[in-house]
Parts: C-alpha cells; sequence; structure tokens
C-alpha cells in the first residue's frame, strides 16, 4: 500500500465532495452525466433508475452544483447540467472495484 501525504486543507475538500455526492440519486447522476455529457433536469428525471420529483432531483442538483461539483448553463427556458470536472466519475469507477 502507498502512503499520501494529501495536505489537511485538501482532505477537508475531499470529504466535501463525498459528502455532497454520498447519495444514490447523486451518484446516479453523476453517471448519467457522465455518459450523456449534458443534461436538463427534465431529461435526468426521464433517465434516472427511480422516480424523483423534480423539485427534489432540483435540489440535489444545486446541492452538487454549489459543492463545485456540477456546472450548469442556461439555453432558453432549459438549466442544462454537466460535470464540472470529468475525474469526478473516477470516483464511480473506483469505489465500484472496493470489495465493500
Amino acid at each position: 500500500m502507498t502512503s499520501h501525504k494529501i495536505p489537511a486543507n485538501r482532505l477537508h475538500k475531499i470529504a466535501e465532495v463525498l459528502k455532497s455526492v454520498g447519495h444514490p440519486v447523486r451518484l446516479e447522476i453523476i453517471a448519467l452525466l457522465e455518459a450523456r455529457n449534458r443534461l436538463n433536469v427534465f431529461e435526468i428525471q426521464q433517465h434516472i433508475s427511480v422516480p424523483v420529483e423534480q423539485s427534489m432531483l432540483s435540489h440535489h442538483l444545486t446541492k452538487m452544483k454549489d459543492k463545485g461539483i456540477l456546472s450548469s448553463i442556461k439555453e432558453g427556458q432549459y438549466v442544462f447540467y454537466s460535470l464540472k470536472d470529468p475525474n469526478i466519475s473516477n470516483l464511480l469507477d473506483c469505489m465500484s472495484k472496493c470489495k465493500l
């Protein structure tokens, strides 16, 4: 096992991101955005595996946007979301390989 010395401020940021994505719906949103690049709330709602009301879905998206995980752009009446840093999807890949 490799020993990593990660600065305390970086560990704090990592913990904030993990708390922000630590919900099955949020993890699925990340996976959807990795596969489809950008989607609006309605499109995400259509592709998500569990029924989620639009207001709750918007809450999840806003929370992740506020933590710097997602970015958004408004085009006409729609707001499109995408991964701010595509490397965040590596988290899903890594965790799916762990023997939990």
